[in-house]
């Protein structure tokens, strides 16, 4: 049987905090009002219809295991709503996967890989996931929805918040690359039209595995000699990246923020009025990809917030924002 409980308690234990599992854009702030999750029920989360669910390792690889150890995989309920609905995440992700949606239609072989956010606690199934999917496809690509572990702390040094030493997440991402490329006739892809898109964790991940192909888990088999480095990056209001302590009018990026340029080509999406991750954070993201080079454009819009996903509010950008990303990607030559 199932186990609801409240596990506010978890996350306030773990030092997560801010609305829709954002991470406040501060430096120290107080501890915040914990709204999500509310509840939630032990369980794997499974994939919505046409999904196929594919393990990145094999049972008998031995992971690094989340924050919470040994326990059990979950699923639960988001607040507040988001277009008028609840959204999803699961956490306590310790054997992480990806869920192949096909294409709707022309198989155009480019493929999409999807990084939901959740600040690093959990991951936005539908809001960020499957739902991005239902769109992906309708565009004549394959969705790759990735479930990655959580949840990771990241930790603090005299006040100062620090990037973990291995991040679970981006190792699960470039796993996910490299057996997409691996097994590209298998999945009717092209492997060298394989991109990725990230929301505000997520983001943070996508900005990761542009800029660095180096891994920090042991080589598995063929897979791992694959390059993890994506074709095409788009990154929705992305977390972490700038150096709060150089003061508000400063775009530094935090130390541990490196930019290469073999960065892909990358379109950034952001409201100016997101209250969890702030609008500089995408701005020196995409200034420090155009001095290094790197083909960048970006989409920004006054009102939409923070963890929209592609639900219509009253906001443009969340019924403008997927035909700027088509567009764009035509424009890129992935479409």
């Amino acid at each position: 049987m199932s186990r609801f409980r409240f596990f506010v308690t978890s996350l306030v234990a773990i030092g997560i905090a801010g609305a829709a599992f954002g991470q406040a854009d501060k430096t120290d702030p107080p501890p915040a009002k914990i709204e999500v999750p509310k509840v939630e029920r032990d369980g794997v989360w499974q994939p919505t219809a046409g999904g196929i669910q594919v393990p990145l390792w094999a049972p008998n690889v031995a992971l690094a295991k989340p924050d919470t150890g040994d326990h059990p995989e979950a699923t639960g309920n988001g607040s507040p709503l988001v277009g008028g609905r609840m959204w999803h995440w699961a956490s306590y992700v310790s054997r992480p996967t990806m869920t192949i949606y096909k294409p709707k239609g022309r198989n155009t072989g480019a493929t999409m890989m999807v990084l939901p956010g959740g600040g690093f606690y959990a991951v936005a199934t539908d809001l960020e996931g499957t739902e991005i999917c239902d769109w992906v496809v309708q565009q004549g690509m394959t969705c790759v929805m990735l479930k990655y572990r959580t949840p990771q702390v990241w930790p603090k040094e005299n006040g100062k918040q620090q990037r973990p030493k291995v991040l679970l997440g981006l190792e699960d991402a470039q796993r996910a690359m490299g057996l997409l490329r691996q097994r590209a006739s298998t999945y009717r892809i092209d492997p060298h039209k394989i991109g990725v898109i990230g929301f505000s964790a997520g983001a943070y991940l996508v900005a990761n595995m542009s800029n660095t192909e180096e891994r920090t888990y042991p080589l598995a088999d063929g897979a791992d000699q694959q390059s993890p480095r994506p074709d095409f990056a788009i990154v929705a209001y992305t977390a972490r990246m700038l150096d709060n302590s150089k003061g508000k009018n400063d775009l530094e990026l935090q130390p541990w923020v490196k930019i290469s340029p073999k960065a892909p080509s990358t379109l950034i999406i952001h409201a100016m009025n997101d209250p969890t991750d702030n609008i500089r954070q995408g701005m020196a993201y995409a200034l420090a990809l155009n001095d290094a080079g790197v083909p960048v454009d970006m989409r920004l819009y006054a009102k939409g917030g923070h963890a929209f996903g592609m639900r219509s509010t009253a906001d443009p950008i969340t019924t403008q924002w997927p035909g700027q990303v088509k567009q764009w990607l035509q424009n890129v030559g992935v479409l």
